[in-house]
């Protein structure tokens, strides 16, 4: 591939990821966006897959293959031109209804079956061949009817969304401007490359415009980015302010309350007109109760707060951000948003992993991340630091003389008692399928032995009843001390363990072993 054809690609490719990027940024904030952001998320989707099409298309070195991705480019193409300009539609107030999307999507629809079935009636491409100078993967082509039908259509929606764009210039607050500046480029850009494409004033069988889809997607990245593209909208702003699902409060350059939206009169049902132009602190003691937790110093702060309301407590992520507004005066956003389900899925998943579904004790993840931190801090103070391996023996007959559920059982009945014997700051966990781990910070091995020994002898006079008899229980356990000074690891000292475990299995179970260098210590 040359030079030039890879500069082509890496062009479009760069336009399909900053696509695809502001296709997810937007999604991932849906939330906030309501509408309008659906339209542009299938925009950028819908160029995206027009570019890495077309990108493939580059590379492909048979008319069949090129022939594949030229179907695929007009899977996003057609479709794209339509979207935007219901984008900029929608951004601009214009009502969209159902019937006019589905009008507006009919001939880029019959453009995308027209151009998948070229090769019976040639409508589209009278001529689709590879270029017999240039070779593969340039493209001698002569269009057809409906190929100019569809061209006449997508040009048509881009000049149209940048005509619409510009007309809603100079009744534009001069604050919006930059987010109506980077539409209008954006519908400009890829229309005066089409047209010059159209023209032949570019390079000769390849399809410029995915090349400079780039820009268009740059000047979207920095409208989001810096002029707060789709959160303040020139004309359905008043309309999103009030639909939005955060609460938003706007305050003056004197902290005194100047607006608020419905989202947040749903979390502040005390909220009324009468409390415009007091001031904020004020106003939020006698919401909450409380002090307000931020800084209100014009420089964006962000904290999560818990609220109690109607006994039900909401937990709200607040920040605060300054407000440039169009008389060039300072003021401030308040903007709450409701994470109370969010934390409590966070703090379920969190349990989740770090927490053995069947006994309620920690897992092996926790256990290794607790140890590695304390093994660490043991290490550099110089602390004694031992670990426990503990099996239970026989634990595959119990489940093969009674099942499963009653080897469940026992699994709970055994961390029960060892439960009752250990101290909060000694981790237990379920290490495996019947092995448990224990580490324990400031003990030697001997201290170690005598807590094992009585977990053992604990566990051996406590015999599960059970619907299906009494099952008795014991434990075979491995202990190994940290030697300071040596560089070992936590993955090392329970290796010595484990090395431990295995020698009181093999000397007649029910029995705790220290693990000693060249020998195992029997107890």
């Amino acid at each position: 591939m040359n030079s030039q054809l890879t500069a082509y690609v890496s062009l479009i490719c760069t336009s399909g990821v900053l696509n695809l990027y502001l296709c997810a940024y937007v999604y991932r904030n849906r939330y906030r966006y309501k509408h309008v952001a659906h339209f542009f998320m299938f925009y950028t989707a819908s160029i995206a897959i027009y570019c890495f099409a077309a990108a493939f298309g580059l590379l492909s070195t048979t008319l069949v293959q090129i022939k594949f991705w030229t179907v695929i480019q007009y899977v996003g193409m057609p479709i794209s031109t339509p979207l935007g300009l219901l984008f900029v539609m929608k951004y601009l107030g214009i009502p969209v209804s159902r019937k006019k999307v589905l009008s507006l999507l009919v001939v880029p629809l019959l453009t995308i079956i027209m151009v998948a079935t070229n090769d019976w009636h040639h409508l589209h491409y009278r001529v689709y061949e590879i270029d017999s100078v240039l070779g593969a993967p340039y493209i001698r082509q002569e269009i057809g009817i409906w190929y100019a039908i569809h061209g006449i259509y997508i040009f048509s929606c881009m000049l149209a969304a940048f005509l619409l764009a510009v007309s809603y210039w100079k009744e534009t607050a001069k604050v919006y401007r930059p987010q109506l500046f980077s539409l209008i480029l954006g519908q400009l850009i890829p229309m005066l490359t089409a047209f010059l494409y159209l023209l032949g004033f570019t390079p000769k069988g390849v399809d410029p415009v995915p090349m400079v889809l780039w820009l268009s997607s740059l000047l979207y990245l920095w409208s989001i980015s810096s002029s707060r593209l789709f959160t303040l909208m020139p004309i359905a702003k008043d309309t999103i302010f009030n639909s939005i699902n955060d609460g938003v409060m706007v305050l003056d350059e004197s902290i005194q309350l100047i607006e608020f939206n419905q989202t947040c009169k749903e979390y502040f049902p005390q909220l009324n007109r009468t409390l415009i132009g007091k001031d904020f602190h004020e106003i939020w003691y006698d919401l909450s109760g409380n002090e307000f937790p931020l800084e209100l110093d014009f420089i964006s702060h962000t904290q999560e707060v818990q609220l109690t309301a109607d006994d039900k407590k909401r937990i709200y992520q607040i920040r605060t951000s300054p407000l440039v507004q169009v008389k060039n005066s300072t003021g401030l956003i308040v903007i709450f948003t409701d994470i109370t389900e969010l934390k409590s899925l966070q703090n379920k998943l969190q349990y989740q992993a770090y927490y053995d579904e069947l006994t309620q004790i920690y897992n092996r993840r926790a256990f290794m991340e607790y140890c590695e931190k304390d093994f660490a801090a043991a290490e550099q103070n110089a602390i004694a630091f031992t670990v426990m391996l503990m099996d239970i023996d026989h634990f595959k007959k119990v489940n093969d003389t009674y099942g499963h559920h009653l080897g469940d059982q026992l699994l709970k009945h055994i961390v029960s008692i060892c439960k009752n014997q250990l101290m909060e700051n000694q981790v237990f966990a379920r290490y495996g399928g019947e092995e448990f781990a224990l580490y324990l910070k400031g003990y030697t091995a001997a201290e170690a032995e005598v807590l094992g020994n009585r977990l053992r002898k604990s566990l051996e006079g406590q015999i599960l009843h059970s619907s299906e008899g009494n099952i008795p229980a014991t434990f075979s356990m491995g202990i190994a001390e940290t030697i300071h000074g040596t560089m070992e690891t936590v993955d090392q000292l329970l290796n010595k363990a484990d090395k431990a475990l295995y020698s009181a299995k093999q000397a007649g179970r029910n029995q705790v072993h220290i693990y000693m260098e060249d020998e195992v210590k029997v107890s």
